[in-house]
């Protein structure tokens, strides 16, 4: 069997699909994302890593909620029985899908990481959201944002 490549081969790298390497093993902060990258609980941390990384000075983050109606163990596997009542329209996670529980201590340890390693050069994350639970990052009116 052959195989064979949509790109073309003289095509630079710069151009080929990126892949990131994540991991469970941590915690730690990535600030070259070329290696591999916590995944911190939740993509939110991967996200401030990838923009830590490309040199975003300050990052505001929208719509960090910080909290689930559905309760359980961290990270358990559980299946979706209708809408999702967790995420940002109810048909997230559609009927049936096997989606984790959010483990919010594990997401925190991440986002302060993540806090100190901005601060230290001389960046800074800000929170937005309306109503969000979360308490690691200075508060911002997202109103004023406009």
């Amino acid at each position: 069997m052959a195989f064979t490549s949509s790109f073309p081969v003289n095509l630079p790298i710069s151009n080929l699909p990126t892949f990131l390497y994540t991991t469970y093993t941590g915690p730690c902060f990535t600030k070259d994302v070329t290696g591999r990258v916590w995944e911190g609980a939740t993509v939110t941390n991967v996200a401030l890593q990838l923009a830590f990384h490309m040199g975003f000075q300050q990052v505001i983050l929208i719509g960090v909620d910080h909290n689930f109606t559905s309760k359980g163990e961290a990270t358990k596997t559980v299946v979706s029985d209708g809408d999702d009542p967790n995420h940002f329209m109810p048909n997230y996670f559609g009927k049936g899908v096997r989606w984790q529980l959010p483990d919010l201590d594990t997401s925190e340890i991440g986002y302060i990481l993540a806090r100190e390693a901005y601060r230290k050069a001389g960046c800074e994350v800000l929170d937005a959201t309306v109503g969000g639970k979360l308490t690691i990052f200075p508060k911002v009116d997202y109103a004023s944002l406009f």
